[in-house]
């Protein structure tokens, strides 16, 4: 619980106000065309609608359906953001302020590296990150859309159930609708290497594996029907679709995959790819908002990776441990049984519990550190099982603009072995509390910003901020009496620049997928399986694990030149809510913003 003290700066952060943009002239008509921009998206994406909480009322017919995956559906977004480039330009920036200049600037960059997607003749562009292959291990209906319909589709009602079978009835044509795009970036020379459309065949064959009434789109709904006290046949009526209707759809997609494997290249990074170096840039600047080259990304891994092998080789010396590499050190002792939880059912509802106590124990420092908290609760829960395989060790996703719905934090749990003790209060950290959570819920939650600037559309932005969090946390006392925890924070910034290393390496200096798995094992000590997923992730989202570490990069320096400039005027909670309660930006934007804040004493002109 809480004590008096943290309980009188929660509610005085809670009680703080909302940033208020310096309104020009032209403000609220800047404002006015984002929000507009927001309701074409929303309207052209029903998840999305259920992903912000808005698919009620007036929009409730949204939770009916599915987003169409469908090429004609793709050219009317990408004519979505042409129309509001086009109208940005009719702004001049000069004349624009505070919070409408981030508005304007993050608004031109969105739309501009959104439309360079949409130049690549392969691939699903999008906002917020390049996505070579439609059909992958991470991506595609077939791995989101049982998520999405498990963990966002509300059901309180028998309307909400009826809503889910027909987003169900909508998924198998949802996946012809991937399974021939897939099928025509294949024509066009954009298959994925051969591991991945074997990983990619298996998650989609585990799917195909239970019968259909025991599959799991049909139990969420039947759990989920009881516990609410819904009468109705909805397992049966599941299940037909199911077998009718999803599997068939599912064998298509498996087909395709199965037959393109005798051809498929082995190499590994986008390169190979038509326009390949391009899209390697495209996908720099997409996912880390920088302008950075590969040789550059490269050489930054490799001094980062000197320094933190360093820092860990001390406290490894300190707890007795010399012999061997850094990374096998700390591969030594990750497998130590004191780290370990049994690979139960017990065993990992105990690390769940831990989890939640470790968030709880950050809880309690934030309001020292952070002007204003945010309301939305967050929930840690495991990976569901159908896709732990090929799924990342952890993602957090949003809750809901209205807090109806919490964050939720995801852990794979496959093998407890790959989560020891010593890694988790900083997955807490960077995930939950001080990390993606806070972050996010913080712009969503705030006041005067246009709704699209409250979504997390940046990736250098958001997975800097908690690579930045995990240091707070050390900075923070955290660690103070866990040397290995404090190991475990340093493994994970050793991690992420190794990332630098290995995603520049695959992409940029054409390593193969079995030199960048032997590099991430030699030098984090890692084991292989882990890796391997680790790996392949960055073959399917080319530029994405150099997001951590650019943007962590930003934060620090703009917090040291903010020091330096505002000497003991300088504070830490006004510092963050500056960088949080603006929303997400791009990190030149990001730069720029705190470099003005911190001239201008404290304050956002």
């Amino acid at each position: 619980m809480l004590n008096r003290r943290d309980l009188l700066l929660a509610g005085a952060a809670s009680l703080a106000a909302a940033p208020v943009a310096a309104q020009t002239a032209d403000g609220p008509r800047l404002t006015a065309l984002l929000d507009k921009a927001m309701q074409d998206a929303l309207i052209a994406s029903p998840q999305l609608m259920t992903l912000t909480g808005f698919d009620t009322g007036t929009n409730a017919a949204a939770k009916h359906r599915l987003d169409d995956r469908s090429e004609a559906s793709l050219a009317k977004m990408k004519a979505l953001f042409a129309q509001m480039a086009a109208d940005l330009r009719r702004f001049d920036p000069a004349a624009l302020r505070g919070g409408d200049l981030l508005n304007y600037r993050t608004a031109a960059y969105l739309a501009d590296v959104t439309l360079q997607g949409y130049e690549f003749p392969y691939g699903d562009p999008g906002v917020g990150g390049a996505v070579p292959y439609i059909v992958s291990q991470l991506s595609g209906n077939y791995r989101s859309i049982p998520t999405f319909l498990g963990s966002q589709h509300r059901i309180a009602k028998a309307g909400d159930a009826e809503a889910y079978l027909d987003r169900l009835a909508a998924f198998g044509p949802s996946l012809d609708q991937e399974t021939e795009r897939a099928r025509a970036d294949f024509a066009r020379g954009a298959t994925p290497p051969d591991f991945i459309l074997r990983t990619t065949s298996g998650q989609i064959s585990a799917m195909l594996a239970p019968a259909p009434d025991a599959s799991e789109l049909v139990t969420n709904l039947t759990r989920r029907t009881t516990e609410k006290g819904l009468e109705g046949d909805w397992q049966a009526r599941a299940t037909k679709i199911v077998e009718t209707v999803v599997y068939p759809a599912l064998r298509r997609q498996l087909e395709l995959q199965q037959q393109a494997l005798p051809t498929a290249s082995h190499d590994a990074g986008c390169w190979r790819l038509p326009q390949g170096e391009a899209y390697y840039r495209f996908a720099v600047r997409s996912f880390t908002t920088t302008d950075m080259t590969g040789d550059d990304i490269h050489r930054l891994g490799l001094e980062r990776v000197a320094e933190l092998t360093a820092q860990a080789d001390e406290i490894l010396r300190q707890q007795g441990m010399s012999q061997g590499s850094v990374g096998q050190r700390i591969s030594a002792l990750r497998r130590r049984p004191d780290q370990i939880y049994p690979n139960t059912d017990a065993g990992r509802a105990q690390l769940l519990a831990d989890m939640n106590d470790m968030a709880e124990a950050m809880r309690k420092r934030l309001p020292q550190y952070f002007g204003t908290l945010p309301k939305a609760p967050v929930e840690i829960a495991r990976v569901p099982t159908t896709i732990e395989a090929g799924a990342p060790g952890g993602s957090y996703q949003p809750g809901s603009v209205d807090g109806s719905r919490p964050g939720i934090f995801y852990i794979n749990l496959r093998d407890t072995a790959e989560q020891p003790r010593l890694d988790l209060p900083t997955l807490v950290h960077h995930e939950v509390l001080p990390g993606h959570h806070l972050q996010i819920a913080l712009a969503m939650e705030a006041k005067g910003l246009p709704l699209m600037r409250r979504m997390p559309l940046f990736s250098g932005y958001s997975e800097g901020w908690a690579l930045y969090a995990e240091q707070l946390s050390d900075e923070m006392g955290a660690f103070q009496d866990d040397p290995l925890g404090r190991l475990g924070y340093l493994a994970s910034l050793l991690f992420r620049a190794a990332r630098l290393v290995v995603d520049s390496g695959l992409h940029h200096k054409r390593w193969s997928r079995e030199q960048a798995i032997r590099y991430m094992v030699d030098t984090l000590g890692d084991k292989e399986t882990s890796v391997t997923r680790e790996v392949e992730r960055y073959c399917v989202q080319p530029g994405q694990a150099c997001s951590y570490m650019l943007g962590h990069e930003v934060w620090v320096q703009a917090r040291e030149a903010a020091k330096a400039r505002m000497g003991g005027a300088f504070d830490i909670r006004a510092f963050h809510d500056a960088g949080l309660l603006y929303g997400a930006v791009p990190l030149s934007v990001l730069s720029a913003h705190l470099d003005g804040w911190a001239r201008n004493g404290g304050r956002v002109a």
